[in-house]
């Protein structure tokens, strides 16, 4: 029997590629694809405006420090003041923000790309108020026994119980012999208005520490965070985001529809559900760090894809787009109202809530038509 031989792409379609402005076919043994140089360059524009951002979020505040001092202490340098100031007080805030942000947009990433809508996001279909609603109750049933260690632990634990628990639910009321995008989004948007109600009669019967807790809380704040917030969200995502790069080309395939998928080769049911829970453990994740954070992950991929140009979200650069938004959004929050110092997640909702409007309009045009 003859040995298999490799596939190889036809003279005639590289040429077609070679045509198309902006992409390059390519292969490296048996890898194969097509180089995106616009790809590339909207993913280092948006690193340099993310570590500016860090750097000013980093430098202002009641004691400002230049971003050359900043940048000295981050290597090594700076005299003990400042040292303790960035290190201790501003550098894990800014990484909390950095990390969740990431984790949102790539979380909204892959719900849009397997649902095929720009309305499924983590925040609108109700898995970061399933992570609320499971984290407020544990707030309000602990009351002030949830501090410390039981608090660094329980709330993470609970948020991501809370939104898998969402997930599962949403998921099943929505399959019907498959998964449709658009039933997914509506069963979603009925679960998260359940969840919201059951949030508002929980701060409504607490303790008024605890409701005031609680509160804060559910705004998205990423005030009094530390290194141990850091930690969890960066494993989630040195974990989940490889896995979901891995997994792109089933987000691609996916995006053609089932059949299309299947005659891919991909097994739909299975990989929609694996992609399904890398998506809600990083909402999960960062839910827990730092709280629902508005629009993050509606409103980062779709920047990234209409930057990019690509048909589905783009894992890499939603990455780094939403970190650079949620880390913009706390320095606005923290500096751009005097004394008054208001929850990064108040920030994300009022750029967020009109382009959701935006979105509902056009998917309702689209519908008609």
């Amino acid at each position: 029997m003859a040995a298999p031989t490799r596939p190889t792409l036809d003279p005639a379609a590289r040429e077609v590629l070679e045509r198309v402005p902006g992409r390059r076919p390519f292969r490296r043994g048996r890898v194969s694809g097509v180089w995106r140089p616009r790809n590339v360059l909207v993913l280092v524009v948006s690193l340099v405006v993310l570590v500016l951002a860090v750097a000013l979020n980093v430098g202002r505040g009641e004691f400002p420090i230049g971003i050359p001092d900043v940048l000295a202490t981050l290597v090594g340098g700076g005299d003990p003041s400042q040292r303790f100031i960035i290190l201790e007080l501003r550098l894990p805030r800014s990484l909390t923000g950095l990390l969740v942000g990431g984790a949102l947009a790539v979380s909204g990433a892959i719900m849009q790309s397997i649902a095929r809508n720009p309305l499924a996001s983590p925040d609108i279909i109700g898995i970061t108020w399933g992570a609320s609603a499971a984290a407020v109750t544990l707030i309000v049933l602990g009351g002030a026994g949830l501090v410390g260690a039981l608090a660094a632990v329980g709330l993470p634990i609970a948020a991501l119980v809370g939104g898998l628990v969402a997930a599962i639910v949403i998921y099943g009321l929505a399959w019907r012999k498959g998964i449709q995008g658009f039933r997914l989004v509506l069963v979603g948007i009925g679960i998260n208005t359940m969840l919201v109600a059951v949030v508002n009669w929980l701060l409504i019967v607490a303790q008024v520490y605890e409701a005031a807790r609680a509160t804060v809380w559910i705004n998205g704040s990423l005030n009094a965070r530390g290194w141990e917030h850091v930690v969890p969200v960066g494993i989630a995502l040195l974990i989940l985001v490889p896995a979901a790069l891995v997994l792109s080309f089933v987000m691609g395939a996916l995006q053609y529809g089932d059949d299309t998928a299947r005659g891919l080769g991909v097994r739909v049911d299975r990989s929609r559900s694996l992609l399904l829970l890398v998506a809600v453990v990083l909402a999960g994740v960062a839910t827990a760090s730092a709280g629902p954070i508005a629009f993050v992950a509606l409103v980062s991929p779709q920047i990234a894809q209409r930057l990019v140009g690509s048909s589905r979200p783009p894992i890499g650069a939603s990455l780094v787009i939403g970190a650079a938004l949620t880390v913009i959004a706390d320095l606005v929050a923290r500096t751009a109202f005097g004394g008054v110092e208001l929850p990064v997640g108040v920030v994300t909702a009022v750029l967020g809530a009109p382009y959701l409007l935006y979105l509902l309009v056009t998917q309702g045009r689209e519908a008609r038509a």
